[in-house]
């Protein structure tokens, strides 16, 4: 037994669905071996994916930034990610997909030989941010971003992101805002966003930070909100004068920030602009299951 996994959650294994606890890998899978692959996880709500088709086209875009051929086509991919949901017991759940370069000798460079990509999913419960996180918001810390550059392209090689997750649990906050060259990126596992004098304001879309499928819908929202939205550099002392912070991933879908470094953020509690958003991303969920 895994402790906190049912006995009866299924997985996808290379073609075959299997117990989660009896699927199996080579120990010279270079998933295993080198964190030689990328990765996807897609929310679904009463068995209805969000945003897949953007999720889908974020994987294929790692998948060839990384150079490995997609197992499958889209459609193939939305079909597994909807199998997933059939197999789990809990509609309300998120898929976990990932996709490694495949089994081979261990080296560094890629194999010279045809390699099958060794593909794999898993669904785990999902539940939507309680009340108080909502009401009462987030406490964060800050930390230099000292992972690599390619931080758009959604790799299993997470321990930079693991290492700042730590660094927030260490300190008894929930997550943690990360800063390069006195800039802001983004957070261990979700995207950040500033809010100052009405606008909402996000770092730009490139190799620093992961493009969460949030990020498109988070400007879809402030327009509709008709809040005035940026994406740039934000330097640091932005971030810390900020009227409000936010946060957003496909767990915390959007939430106030109302504590940095253990400082109020604006008057500490969420703001208007957070208001609005959440409005609309609630919407969005709401005609999802109409």
């Amino acid at each position: 037994m895994i402790p906190g996994v049912p006995a009866d959650s299924q997985a996808y294994l290379n073609g075959e669905f299997v117990r989660l606890q009896d699927a199996k890998i080579s120990v010279l899978d270079r998933g295993f071996i080198f964190g030689d692959g990328i990765y996807e996880v897609v929310p679904a709500y009463e068995g209805r994916p969000f945003r897949l088709q953007e999720h889908l086209a974020r994987l294929a875009r790692s998948l060839e930034k990384v150079r490995i051929a997609s197992p499958f086509d889209r459609d193939g991919w939305a079909g597994l990610v909807r199998e997933l949901i059939a197999r789990s017991a809990t509609p309300s759940c998120v898929v976990y997909l990932q996709v490694t370069r495949g089994v081979a000798r261990r080296d560094h460079g890629f194999p010279g030989e045809a390699v099958t990509p060794t593909v794999f999913g898993m669904v785990s419960p999902f539940t939507r941010p309680t009340a108080d996180a909502r009401e009462n918001g987030q406490s964060l810390i800050s930390i230099p971003d000292e992972r690599w550059l390619h931080c758009d392209i959604k790799s299993v090689s997470l321990l930079g992101n693991v290492l700042a997750k730590q660094a927030a649990v260490d300190a008894g906050a929930d997550e943690v805002v990360q800063f390069r060259d006195g800039l802001l990126t983004e957070a261990a596992s979700a995207n950040i966003w500033v809010v100052s004098g009405g606008r909402l304001i996000g770092p730009p879309r490139d190799h620093r930070i992961l493009e969460g499928i949030r990020y498109g819908l988070m400007a879809e929202l402030a327009e509709e909100a008709g809040v005035p939205f940026e994406m740039r550099d934000v330097p640091r002392a932005e971030v810390e004068a900020a009227d409000e912070l936010l946060i957003s991933s496909a767990a915390r879908e959007v939430l106030p920030i109302t504590r940095l470094d253990g400082r109020p953020v604006g008057n500490g509690k969420p703001g208007p602009v957070y208001a609005k958003l959440r409005a609309g991303y609630d919407a969005r969920i709401a005609a999802l299951l109409a």
